[in-house]
C-alpha cells in the first residue's frame, strides 16, 4: 500500500480498537466479579497498564521491523531460529485456537439467554458445535462478504457499549462500587486484573499492519497507546455501570451473559435484547477474524516448518486443513472447559509470549530504541503477572494449569521432536 492508500493514525486506532474490543467484554465481567468482587474496575484498570507496559515494546519493536509473522520476526531478530522461538511460534497458533473457543462459549451464553432456552452442558454445547461449524463454513463460502461487514459491526458494537455506559450511569447504585482494600482482596484483584488481562489483547495487529501506516516510526507507538486508552475508557466505564446496577451477586448469577442482565435495571427487557444483540454481533464478528487468522497462521506456519506440513495441503473446498484443525481444537476447548478456564488458558498463551516479547526489545533496543531501565521494569512487571496467573490457576483450577503447562510441552515437543528431529526443519536467519 502506497501513497494515498495508506492509513493515518486515527484509521489505524479504529482497527485496533474494533479488534481489541472484540467477545471479551461480553463474556468475563461475571468471571472478573467472582474473582474479585465490587473491585473489578480496579482490575480492568491494572490491566490496562500491564498492556501500557507490553505496548512499549511492541512500539518500538513494530515501528522498525515490518513482518507478516508478528511477534515471532521480533524474536528471530533477537534469538536466531532455535526450539524456543520454533515453541512460541506453535503457542501463537494456540491463542487463536483457545480464543475461538472462548468466543464460542460466550455466544452461547447471550444466543441461549436471549431465546429463553435454559443453560445447559448439553445446550450450550449444541450452540458452541454449531456457530463453529457456521464460521468455518464462512471461511470457505464468504469470508470477503463477511469481511466488508466488519465496518459496521465494530460501529454497532462500539455504539451499544457507549449508549450503555451513558444511559446506565445515571441509576447506578454506589453502595456497589464501594471497593474491598484488605490484603486478601487486593491479592484477589491482581489475580482477576491477570485473567481480565485477555480482554485487551489486540493491539498488536498495529505492528503487522505498520508498513501500511503512514509515518510508521510515529504513527505506530501513538495508536497503540491511543487505541489501549480508548479501551480502557471503555471497559472501566463499561464495569463500572454493569456493576452498579447489577451488584457482585447479580454479575456472577448471570456469568454468561452479564452485560445484557446489567442493562435490565434502566432499560428493562429491551436493554436485554439490545445488549444481547450486540454481544452476538461482536461475538461473530470475533470468531470469524479469528477463525480466519488462525487458519492463515497454521498455513504459513507450517510453510515455514514451524508447524505439521499436513497443515498446509489442501482439503474440502480447496482450504488448508490447519483450517479444519483450528475448529475442531477449539471447539473441543469450548466443549470440555469452563469460561475461567478457557479464559485463564488464554492469558496464559498470551502472557509467555509477552514475557520474551519485552526479553526481544531489551535485547534490540540499540536498534529499535527504548529505555533499557523502563523495559526490564516492564518485563519484572509482566513476568509478575504470569506468575501470579499460573498461582491463580493453581489456587483455583487445577486443570487450567495442568492444561497450560501441556499445551506449552506439546509446543516444545512438536518443535524439537518433529520438526527439527524427524522433519528436519531448515532454519531461518534474520540480521538485528
Amino acid at each position: 500500500m502506497s501513497g494515498k492508500g495508506k492509513l493515518n493514525l486515527w484509521q489505524a486506532v479504529s482497527i485496533a480498537v474494533g479488534t481489541i474490543i472484540g467477545a471479551s467484554i461480553f463474556s468475563i465481567l461475571g468471571l472478573g466479579a467472582r474473582i474479585c468482587g465490587s473491585n473489578l474496575p480496579i482490575a480492568f484498570s491494572l490491566s490496562a497498564l500491564f498492556s501500557i507496559a507490553v505496548g512499549y515494546s511492541y512500539a518500538k519493536l513494530g515501528s522498525k521491523y515490518v513482518s507478516n509473522a508478528g511477534p515471532i520476526e521480533f524474536l528471530l531478530r533477537a534469538f536466531g531460529d532455535n526450539p524456543f522461538t520454533g515453541t512460541m511460534s506453535i503457542m501463537v497458533w494456540f491463542s487463536y485456537v483457545v480464543s475461538i473457543s472462548l468466543f464460542a462459549k460466550a455466544f452461547a451464553g447471550y444466543f441461549l439467554a436471549l431465546f429463553h432456552i435454559p443453560l445447559s452442558p448439553m445446550s450450550m454445547a449444541i450452540v458452541e458445535v454449531a456457530v463453529i461449524s457456521v464460521f468455518t463454513a464462512l471461511n470457505f463460502f464468504g469470508a470477503r462478504a463477511v469481511g466488508r461487514a466488519e465496518f459496521w459491526i465494530v460501529l454497532i458494537k462500539l455504539s451499544i457499549l457507549l449508549l450503555f455506559v451513558l444511559l446506565g450511569i445515571w441509576t447506578v447504585n454506589p453502595s456497589y462500587l464501594k471497593p474491598v482494600l484488605n490484603s486478601h482482596h487486593i491479592v484477589k484483584t491482581f489475580f482477576a486484573a491477570s485473567v481480565l488481562f485477555l480482554s485487551y489483547m489486540g493491539f498488536g495487529l498495529i505492528t503487522n499492519a505498520s508498513e501500511d501506516i503512514e509515518e510508521p516510526e510515529k504513527n505506530v507507538p501513538r495508536a497503540i497507546y491511543i487505541s489501549i486508552a480508548v479501551v480502557a475508557f471503555i471497559y472501566i466505564s463499561v464495569s463500572v455501570v454493569a456493576l452498579g446496577n447489577l451488584g457482585v451477586e447479580g454479575l456472577i448469577r448471570a456469568e454468561e451473559y452479564a452485560l445484557a442482565e446489567a442493562a435490565k435495571p434502566f432499560l428493562g427487557n429491551a436493554g436485554f435484547i439490545l445488549i444481547s444483540i450486540g454481544a452476538l454481533f461482536s461475538i461473530s464478528s470475533a470468531i470469524n477474524a479469528t477463525l480466519y487468522g488462525g487458519a492463515n497462521v497454521s498455513y504459513v506456519y507450517a510453510k515455514k516448518g514451524y508447524l505439521p506440513a499436513f497443515m498446509e495441503r489442501k482439503m474440502w473446498f480447496d482450504e488448508p486443513r490447519g483450517l479444519y484443525i483450528t475448529a475442531v481444537l477449539s471447539l473441543l476447548f469450548a466443549i470440555f472447559l469452563d469460561l475461567g478456564e478457557v479464559s485463564s488458558v488464554i492469558s496464559f498463551t498470551f502472557l509467555i509470549l509477552y514475557v520474551f516479547v519485552i526479553l526481544a526489545h531489551y535485547r534490540l533496543r540499540d536498534n529499535v530504541g527504548g529505555n533499557g531501565g523502563i523495559i526490564l521494569f516492564n518485563f519484572l512487571l509482566i513476568s509478575g503477572v504470569f506468575f501470579t496467573l499460573m498461582i491463580y490457576q493453581w489456587t483455583s483450577s487445577r486443570r487450567s494449569f495442568y492444561l497450560s503447562l501441556l499445551i506449552l510441552l506439546v509446543a516444545f515437543l512438536v518443535e524439537v521432536v518433529y520438526n527439527r528431529t524427524l522433519r528436519k526443519r531448515k532454519l531461518q536467519t534474520r540480521q538485528f
